[in-house]
Order: structure tokens, then C-alpha cells, then sequence
């Protein structure tokens, strides 16, 4: 899991899958107090999954065992490509672990990882807030994915809620159809102790006026009532307003379409098939590995947790977080604005975070992930 390149190296670890939420267990914080204690920034390393954020939104884009996002351009016809794009929509939410958390990452953080045809790259565009943006392009299939992804927590006593705002887009250019979506909500429930996505979801195509409406639902305080990981919704012509379809399951099992016109249920997705027995990333290319990259600059903090060395973690973390400070103080005194170096970034109180890739294409990228037999 580890390449080095002269003095630099790169800590890759197992994706947040469906069956790798057990090898997670052993960076569960150890009580109930630290857990809630969690939820606050500058998290010692003992409440770290040794990954970043970056590369956590990363895999929910190229770390699936069944291609969905490249069955997206086969449909016939607009409704059985909606169907598609819906099925890869829920393919991007993976079980989490309450009580730990992957790393913030820090200004001008970078990911840059192929599955396939599928190129992905990401960049932390604002550390305060945190400001995410993606693209990825799937050149043989013709695809491209925008993101531009903002967390904003919430403290409601026995929970906190994060909403993930921004737009999430992508883009059948074959077709000429853009889908819209969002993400739901992360809730972290204090008794019983969890964490859960919660909320509603809409996914829309701006072309045909098919839209999605989803809810997510999970157990209520102190978990007597409601099934965990239910998602439940329609799909309709939002222009007819016409229903069509009835969507409900449980997004970590499957989750069945019901045709409104003649009452027949379909498997729309299933988990197993989606995320389990996920590939971690390989390095192809040390030489191309950029230092900017999430799996260099976290490195020695991620190899300190995986040997349960806590002081070598510690230390490492703290490196980096004095030296991003060194850094915010010079361009301070320096009146500089730090600038991004894929995107360009647009923001008003309105509409909030925006962003666009500088290049319309992703290269290829030096790290990869294997693809399934």
C-alpha cells in the first residue's frame, strides 16, 4: 500500500466499501466522550481514518466493482438513461463510522486518480470554509462530472447534521443531457451513537425535466422505530408533472423501481454488486505523483495510525497544520490571495460556491485503480 519516490512517499489505503467498514474498527475512538469530542476541529490522529476528505469524495466517483457510471450512456432512451444516472447517484454513498473521520484537507490539496477511461481530479479550493471541487472525464464514454461540494455542520444537542451544499453535476455529452443533483445530509446521532445520511436528495435532468425526488430515513432518537439506510422516492416528469416510477429500499442492500403504469418492481441497484470488494488505488507513475497530492501530504500521518504508532502520527499532523499556518501568515503579510490551480472559483451570498475545471480534460493520473476481473 506504500510507493515512494526518492524522499517522497504515498500512503494509499482500502476504499470505504460496503465490507471495509470492519477494518475500520480499529481507529474507532476508544470512548464515548472523545467520539462527541469528534465532531471539533483539529481532531488528534486517534479519531482519523488514515485517508483525507478529498479522497473520500474521490472514491465515491471511481471506486465501484460494477461500471455504473459508463452503463449511464447505453439507455435507449431518456428514462432508461435517468434510471442509470439514478442508480450511480446512490452508488456514491458508502457506509461510515461514527466517532472518526477522515483528514481536512488543507489549501491546494489534490487526488488525481484513473479507473479505466475515467480520469478524476480533485482540489481543495477554500480550507475555511472547506470547498471541494471535482472533475472527471470518461473520454471513451463521452462523460464528464462536476462537483463543487461545501460542508456546513449544525448542532441540534443530541446530533449534528451536515449539510453538503453545492451543485453536483454530470454530463451525457453523447446525449446532450446534463443531470443535476445533490447530496443528502450526514447526521451523527449521539444515542444511540451513529452516523447516517439523512434528508432529501433531487436529481434532475435539465433537458427532459425527469426528477427525482428521494428521502432518506434511518432510526429515530434512542433507535426504537424506522429502518437504517432506507431510501424512499418518485420519479417524475416535472414538466407534466407526471408520475412514473415509485423508488424504495435500503441504499447499503438494493433499491427496487415500481412502474407506475403497470405496477411491474425492478431491482434499479443493488449494493453488493456496486461497492463491495473494492480495489485500493495503485501507484502506476511515481515520477508523476504530485506533492500535492492527498496520499503524499498525509502520508506519514496515515502510516503512524496504520501502525498504531499515535506520537509519529501526532507529530506528522502537527507538521503540517504549523506549516499551513506559516504559510497563511506570509501571504497575509504579503497581501497575496492564494488561487487555485485547476479551477476558477466564483462565490456570492446567493448561490453560494462555484467552480469550473481551467481545463476541459483530465489527464490520465499516476495513480490507479485496478478494475475487477
Amino acid at each position: 500500500e506504500t510507493e515512494s519516490k526518492e524522499a517522497m512517499k504515498v500512503v494509499l489505503t482500502k476504499p470505504l466499501s460496503l465490507d471495509s467498514i470492519d477494518p475500520y474498527d480499529q481507529y474507532k475512538a476508544p470512548n464515548m466522550l472523545q467520539r462527541v469530542l469528534s465532531f471539533f476541529k483539529n481532531l488528534p490522529p486517534v479519531f482519523n481514518i488514515p485517508k483525507s476528505q478529498l479522497q473520500c469524495y474521490g472514491e465515491s466517483a471511481y471506486c465501484v466493482s460494477d461500471d455504473l457510471l459508463g452503463k449511464c450512456n447505453i439507455g435507449e432512451n431518456s428514462i432508461e438513461r435517468f434510471k442509470a444516472v439514478l442508480a450511480w447517484n446512490i452508488s456514491t454513498l458508502r457506509p461510515l463510522n461514527f466517532g472518526v473521520a477522515p483528514y481536512n484537507p488543507i489549501l491546494g490539496e489534490t487526488h488525481h486518480v484513473s479507473r479505466g477511461t475515467l480520469n478524476v481530479l480533485i482540489e481543495q479550493i477554500s480550507h475555511h470554509p472547506p470547498v471541494t471541487a471535482l472533475h472527471a472525464m470518461d473520454d471513451k464514454e463521452n462523460i464528464e462530472l462536476l462537483w463543487c461540494q461545501h460542508p456546513v455542520p449544525k448542532f441540534y444537542g443530541t446530533w449534528v447534521e451536515v449539510e453538503v451544499r453545492g451543485k453536483r453535476e454530470l454530463k451525457l455529452l453523447n446525449h446532450e443531457e446534463t443531470y443535476v443533483m445533490k447530496s443528502p445530509n450526514l447526521l451523527f446521532k449521539f444515542f444511540p451513537p451513529g452516523v447516517e445520511w439523512g434528508g432529501s436528495d433531487r436529481l434532475r435532468c435539465l433537458e427532459t425535466g425527469l426528477t427525482a425526488e428521494l428521502t432518506y430515513g434511518g432510526r429515530s432518537f434512542l433507535g426504537l422505530r424506522g429502518t437504517p439506510r432506507s431510501i424512499k422516492g418518485k420519479i417524475f416528469n416535472s414538466y407534466s408533472n407526471e408520475p412514473l416510477f415509485e423508488i424504495n429500499g435500503q441504499w447499503d442492500k438494493s433499491v427496487t423501481l415500481k412502474d407506475l403504469n403497470n405496477g411491474e418492481v425492478k431491482v434499479l441497484y443493488s449494493a453488493k454488486e456496486a461497492i463491495s470488494g473494492l480495489q485500493t488505488p495503485i501507484v502506476k507513475d511515481p515520477n508523476g505523483v504530485w506533492k500535492s497530492e492527498s496520499a503524499v501530504v498525509w502520508s506519514e500521518v496515515s502510516q503512524g495510525i496504520m501502525n498504531r504508532d499515535w506520537g509519529k502520527a501526532r507529530e506528522a499532523k502537527k507538521t503540517i497544520e504549523e506549516n499551513q499556518r506559516v504559510l497563511l501568515a506570509e501571504r497575509n503579510l504579503n497581501s497575496e490571495t492564494w488561487v487555485p490551480k485547476h479551477f476558477t472559483v466564483l462565490y456570492n451570498k446567493e448561490n453560494g460556491w462555484d467552480c469550473s475545471p481551467i481545463v476541459k480534460t483530465v489527464p490520465p493520473a499516476p495513480i490507479v485503480v485496478p478494475l475487477n476481473n
